[in-house]
C-alpha cells in the first residue's frame, strides 16, 4: 500500500540515526521528522528499536547521524528542557520527596519559577496529590507526574515513550485528551507505541520501525482516504470499472455481481452509478484500519515474531 505523506514543515529532523549492539544493527539508518501542531505516532513491535532511537534523537546514547531542533543540535541549546520536553517511564526521583518538592527542584534547574509548579500540577490534575511522596504514586499518576515534569519549560516539542504502557481505561483517555490538546496549541508530539488501536484515535500522522528502520510512515487522513475498501453490488457492475478507473481507483471483480473498489470513496461510487443510470443493490466502506496497514508494511517482523 502506498500512501504519501502531507505533514507539515517539520521542526524536529533525525538523519541517519544508527546504532548496534555487538555487531547488531538495532536502529539503521532512520530519518524522522516531527511536526509543529501534529502528534506523530512511532510505532513498531517490542524491539523495533523506538526507544534507542529516541535517545538517539535527544542525546542519551551515542550513536551514528544527527537530530536538529528548529535547525540546531539539543546540545547547541542553552537550555534543552525549553525545547524539548521527554517522558521515558514516568517521574525519576528520590522516592521520600513529595511530587510538588521534586518538581520545584527540576524547575531550579529549568530555570523556572514555583509557580509554574503549581500551573503544570493543575494541567494534568495532580493539585490534590502534589503533597504525595512519589514512592506513593500509582502508575497512572506517575505518568501524569512525568507529563507535568516535561512541561514545566513550556517547550515546543514533547517525545514520549511508550506513556499509555500499564495505564487503566480512564488514565488513556486523559492521555490521549492532553497530547491532543497540546498538538492543537502547536506543540510538536512525538509519541512511541506498539498499541495500534490508540495510535489510530490520537495520531495524525505514523511512522512505523521495522527491525530498526524506518518501513513507512503516512498521515491518519491518507489512511483513511486511500485505504479504504467500496463494495458494490449491481447487475450492471461491469460499467462502473471504466469511470472509476477514470477517477483513480481500481475495480477488482467479485462472484454474484459484486465488485471491490480501491481509491475512491463510497460516495464518489454512489455518483457514478446515479449518473449512468446503474443499479446498485449493496454499497458500503470499510476503511483500513491502522492495525491493517501496520501488519502490511512490517510483515516481516510479525512473521518473525
Amino acid at each position: 500500500m502506498t500512501v504519501t505523506d502531507t505533514g507539515r514543515s517539520g521542526v524536529v529532523h533525525a538523519e541517519g540515526l544508527a546504532w548496534q549492539h555487538r555487531g547488531k544493527r538495532i536502529v539503521d539508518d532512520v530519518h524522522l521528522s516531527v511536526h509543529a501542531g501534529v502528534v506523530t505516532g512511532f510505532l513498531g513491535a517490542n524491539g523495533a528499536g523506538k526507544t534507542t532511537t529516541l535517545r538517539l534523537m535527544l542525546g542519551l546514547t551515542r550513536g551514528e547521524g544527527s537530530t536538529t531542533y528548529f535547525g540546531r543540535p539539543l546540545t547547541l541549546w542553552r537550555n534543552p528542557a525549553r525545547i524539548v520536553g521527554v517522558v521515558m517511564g514516568g517521574v525519576a526521583g528520590h522516592p521520600s520527596h513529595t511530587l510538588a518538592q521534586h518538581l520545584r527542584m527540576v524547575a531550579a534547574g529549568v530555570g523556572v519559577p514555583d509557580s509554574r509548579v503549581r500551573d503544570v500540577i493543575e494541567q494534568v490534575g495532580l493539585t490534590s496529590t502534589a503533597d504525595k511522596r512519589l514512592e506513593a504514586l500509582s502508575l497512572g499518576m506517575a505518568q501524569r507526574a512525568g507529563i507535568a515534569q516535561a512541561l514545566l519549560g513550556d517547550p515546543p516539542v514533547l517525545i514520549l515513550d511508550e506513556p499509555a504502557n500499564g495505564l487503566d481505561p480512564h488514565s488513556i483517555r486523559w492521555l490521549r485528551d492532553t497530547l491532543r490538546q497540546l498538538a492543537d496549541e502547536g506543540k510538536a508530539v512525538l509519541v512511541s507505541s506498539h498499541l495500534l488501536a490508540e495510535m489510530q484515535q490520537l495520531a495524525d500522522r505514523v511512522v512505523v520501525l521495522a527491525r530498526g528502520r524506518v518501513v513507512a510512515e503516512t498521515t491518519i487522513e491518507a489512511l483513511a482516504r486511500h485505504g479504504s475498501q467500496v463494495t458494490v453490488e449491481s447487475p450492471r457492475i461491469g460499467e462502473l470499472a471504466a469511470p472509476v478507473e477514470q477517477l483513480g481507483g481500481t475495480v477488482q471483480l467479485l462472484d454474484d455481481g459484486r465488485a471491490a473498489i480501491r481509491g475512491v470513496t463510497r460516495f464518489q461510487v454512489g455518483d457514478l452509478a446515479g449518473a449512468r443510470g446503474i443499479p446498485l443493490h449493496w454499497l458500503a466502506e470499510q476503511a483500513t484500519s491502522l492495525e491493517d496497514y501496520y501488519l502490511s508494511v512490517a510483515e516481516e517482523e510479525f512473521r518473525i515474531s
